[in-house]
């Protein structure tokens, strides 16, 4: 299983069976493959509650995700304006958004949407998600392609909320936030401690049982 398969099926565990999902951009869009559908109720911002997976000889070029992916209606499913769909967002009634991002640093902060040089086609959805959503799920992979840690002591990309991510899921580990800080909670398949620690520059504790299962 390549690495974003394995945060994508990490992360499905996370979710409780009936809350409303908003899954982003990249890595999020893979957690559906975990998850049995009628299970949840999935939301894109541009207007769909219900949101499914759709065979290819059934999909309708008008109907389709924020990241402008070809989606499919679940029974039930709802359509609104995108300005309602934000204001579901804002009103707090999304249980858990899952986002991608490009770095997040010890004190929880996320930058997910702008390289600086690059071109940028606007912050879309992340800001309010990160502000409005009940729980925040980041899922990315530990180090950036050049090799650099993206779970970092301070952001230097430009953030996109300062609202505090509740969890990062990596292909490393599964940080979770505590009341100062990240704890270390899980490693992901043979990673060791040292590895995520070579790998992070963001300061967080490691837990207890990781740490007596280190020692044995």
């Amino acid at each position: 299983m390549n690495p974003k398969e394995i945060i994508a099926k990490r992360t499905a565990k996370e979710l409780v069976s009936h809350s409303v999902v908003n899954l982003g951009i990249g890595i999020p869009t893979l957690v559906t493959n975990y998850l049995n559908k009628e299970d949840y109720y999935l939301h894109t911002e541009n207007g769909l509650l219900g949101v499914t997976s759709v065979e290819e000889k059934d999909i309708d070029p008008l109907l389709v995700n924020a990241g402008k992916l070809p989606v499919g209606e679940a029974i039930g499913a709802s359509y609104f304006h995108s300005a309602d769909s934000f204001a579901m967002i804002r009103g707090g009634h999304v249980d858990v958004a899952v986002l991608g991002a490009l770095q997040v640093d010890e004190s929880g902060i996320v930058a997910n949407w702008a390289v600086p040089g690059k071109g940028i086609i606007g912050v879309g959805g992340a800001m309010d998600l990160l502000t409005g959503a009940n729980k925040i799920i980041i899922t990315m992979g530990h180090l950036s392609k050049d090799s650099s840690p993206k779970f970092v002591d301070k952001c230097s990309l430009p953030i996109t909320s300062t609202r505090k991510a509740d969890m990062i899921i990596t292909d490393l580990a599964v940080f979770k936030w505590e009341e100062t800080g990240y704890e270390l909670i899980e490693l992901m398949g043979d990673t060791t401690l040292e590895e995520v620690e070579k790998n992070t520059t963001a300061k967080y504790t490691v837990r207890e049982a990781l740490q007596k299962e280190k020692s044995k």
